[in-house]
């Protein structure tokens, strides 16, 4: 069975990755805006998953403006793609197991 991965079991981190396996590379604060999440607690997620491999960031200007982008790596999507293969195995885990343990119909 696919393992699940302790990073992931933090619901901004789980966002975090989930949104940035739909694209290539996002901004910070689209990020923020569209995960629901306040950069504080995303910023934090952004270190943890950083320090981790799995989200790389990239820093520059949009004019005069500071900006941070951040993509999902090769070894974050490998992980986020094993987790979700986790969740589903344990899903079918209870389907094949519960119902045969439900009580007979009246």
């Amino acid at each position: 069975m696919p393992e699940l991965s302790e990073l992931l079991a933090s619901l901004p981190r789980l966002k975090l990755v989930a949104f940035l396996e739909g694209c290539k590379e996002a901004e910070f604060g689209t990020i923020a805006e569209l995960c629901d999440l306040n950069k504080s607690t995303l910023s934090k997620a952004m270190t943890v998953l950083e320090d981790a491999g799995y989200v790389s960031v990239r820093k520059g200007y949009l004019g005069r403006r500071p900006k941070t982008w951040l993509a999902l790596s090769d070894y974050g999507r490998r992980a986020y793609r094993e987790h979700q293969a986790a969740l589903a195995a344990l899903t079918q885990t209870a389907r094949e197991n519960v119902v045969s343990m439900q009580p007979p119909a009246r």
